[in-house]
């Protein structure tokens, strides 16, 4: 046993708010790493927020390379992830809330040290010294960051460990870009039939308070071809250990619980709060909460999906209410668009329902995929499973 300070070379904390403020941010140039970047093991290149070059380097102190950890310290606190040697950017800056470690990589090969915060022992053991009042925040994090014991194995056990949980990522990883693939295949068949009008632009046009639209089709509603339903509130407190789902108001799902009130696939559209109007399929049933939905009883449902994924921007704008914005069952059942005959729609709803199925399958099969490597995870870092035994 020995503390993670004598395998740390390096660590700093984000530079204060008062020398990163809004105004600092540029369009483009040096990245900065925020808590939407810190989701899972690895850092994400998705990257939102940009200084200049000359910004970052009178920050050199809170500036992270590849291979450094990246942990957060208020807010969501427990998020660490490292960046990994083939991330897009070499340096990053990390933002206010977090802190950078580089370690000793002749003892540590940092994805295995990720991976065991990761776990129920190392999340509790990062989690030990956050407040429990206010704000989550970590108390004195740098000083007792150094000082959480660990127990590590040879580098060469810590690689081949992290080889056997790689392997899982990297297929929950290709699972997730073949969907990428399938879901802009189906988007792409949606503008060339219903934005572009392509498959028929041989028949006749007529006038419309959209503009040229095929004779035979008309402007409606969305209303008119799905009918979203508001959620059944369900408080994390009361919610029933299982796999269900709970969609509330946020990014992800708020809870998970035993019991379902919708049937897969579904759409939902968040209801309340800062991401009301945030807009996502699930391929597994879901309890419906804070969002509106709609499931597979609407059999206009992959047609009413790649409507609003193309027209997000009207989602957003339908956000009513200043202090707590809202989108409503109502709102989105305003919006207008160009209805084609109900066989086109049909037809393209044949069409892409393989796609759909697909993705549902891949998503499944990450699912079980995610549900093993978490199982493995702490039995390999204990030692209650043997590499050699896999």
């Amino acid at each position: 046993m020995a503390k993670l300070g004598d395998y740390i070379l390096d660590i700093a904390a984000g530079p204060f708010g008062s020398n990163l403020k809004v105004d600092c941010f540029v369009t483009k140039g040096f990245p900065i790493i925020d808590g939407a970047n810190l989701k899972g093991f690895k850092v994400t290149d998705n990257v939102t927020k940009f200084v200049t070059e000359d910004k970052a380097r009178s920050l050199h102190r809170s500036i992270a390379k590849r291979n450094d950890v990246v942990v957060t310290i208020s807010g969501n606190v427990g998020q660490i992830s490292y960046i990994p040697n083939d991330s897009k950017y070499v340096e990053y800056l990390v933002s206010q809330r977090q802190f950078r470690v580089t370690f000793n990589t002749e003892k540590v090969f940092v994805p295995y040290l990720v991976y065991y915060f990761h776990t129920k022992e190392g999340q509790h053991k990062i989690l030990s010294f956050a407040n429990q009042t206010g704000v989550p925040a970590l108390a004195q994090p740098l000083k007792n960051f150094r000082n959480i014991d660990v127990d590590l194995p040879s580098i060469e056990e810590q690689c081949k460990i992290v080889a056997i949980l790689t392997s899982i990522d990297n297929k929950i990883e290709v699972n997730q870009c073949i969907n990428d693939n399938l879901e802009q295949q189906a988007q792409a068949l949606f503008k060339s039939w219903f934005v572009d009008f392509e498959p028929f632009k041989d028949g006749e046009f007529v006038e419309s308070k959209l503009g040229m639209i095929p004779k035979g089709w008309r402007v409606g509603t969305l209303g008119e071809l799905c009918n979203f339903k508001r959620g059944k509130n369900l408080l994390t407190k009361d919610a029933l250990p299982g796999e269900v789902p709970v969609v509330a108001g946020g990014l992800e799902p708020s809870c998970y619980h035993r019991v379902s009130n919708t049937k897969a696939p579904v759409v939902t559209v968040s209801g309340s709060g800062a991401n009301a109007g945030f807009m996502r399929m699930y391929y597994q049933e879901v309890w419906a909460s804070d969002c509106s939905f709609i499931d597979s009883t609407c059999d206009s449902l992959f047609f009413v999906y790649c409507f609003l994924s193309a027209n997000r921007r009207l989602l957003k704008h339908a956000q009513t209410g200043a202090v707590q914005p809202h989108v409503k069952p109502a709102d989105i059942h305003g919006f207008e668009l160009v209805i084609p005959p109900k066989k086109v729609i049909d037809q393209f709803q044949r069409i892409v329902a393989d796609t759909f199925t697909m993705r549902g399958n891949n998503e499944k099969e990450s699912r079980r995929l995610a549900t093993l490597r978490d199982t493995l995870l702490p039995k390999l870092m204990s030692g209650q499973i043997k590499v050699n035994e896999l």
